[in-house]
């Protein structure tokens, strides 16, 4: 069985631009990552969007939303911007009921070398192939269901909003 990879953006995926002093994209990391933890798993990638999550709009969600209903794979990994993960979460939540859908993301980007990123998405690639149905949000070795995760942004990690 195959898992989609959906690739928005975010943290994930950003670069250090020297001349600017700014974080950018200029493409997705995933398909190295994915040979560099040495994923032997069917994997279909596709990059939908590279956005920061601060800016995605209601819009651009509809879009996640659609793209996960349209994909024929029933198990669904996408990497995200961590700010606005939870509320990505939610609209997925009430848009696909029927597949097991895992957004993750990373606090560091993948190219500064010292990421959470590629053990997020390894988590995230185990996590979709043993849930159920429902919409998760894989971080930190951890995985929470949408309706019970916030990010601590003082600690620097996703939680549990009640145990």
């Amino acid at each position: 069985m195959t898992v989609r990879v959906i690739v928005t953006g975010g943290t994930f995926d950003k670069e250090y631009d020297e001349l600017h002093g700014t974080l950018n994209f200029r493409h997705s990391h995933v398909e190295e990552m994915l040979q560099r933890g040495r994923c032997h798993l069917d994997v279909s990638t596709c990059v939908l969007m590279m956005v920061d999550s601060l800016d995605m709009s209601d819009a651009q969600r509809e879009n996640i939303v659609e793209a996960c209903l349209s994909c024929a794979e029933s198990q669904i990994v996408i990497t995200h911007g961590t700010d606005t993960m939870v509320e990505t979460a939610r609209a997925l939540a009430f848009g696909v009921t029927e597949k097991t859908v895992i957004l993750t993301g990373a606090m560091v980007p993948y190219a500064f070398g010292s990421s959470d990123g590629l053990f997020n998405l390894g988590s995230a690639l185990s996590f979709v192939q043993t849930l159920p149905m429902g919409v998760y949000i894989a971080m930190n070795g951890r995985w929470f269901t949408w309706d019970n995760v916030r990010k601590n942004r003082e600690a620097g990690v996703f939680e549990a909003l009640h145990d």
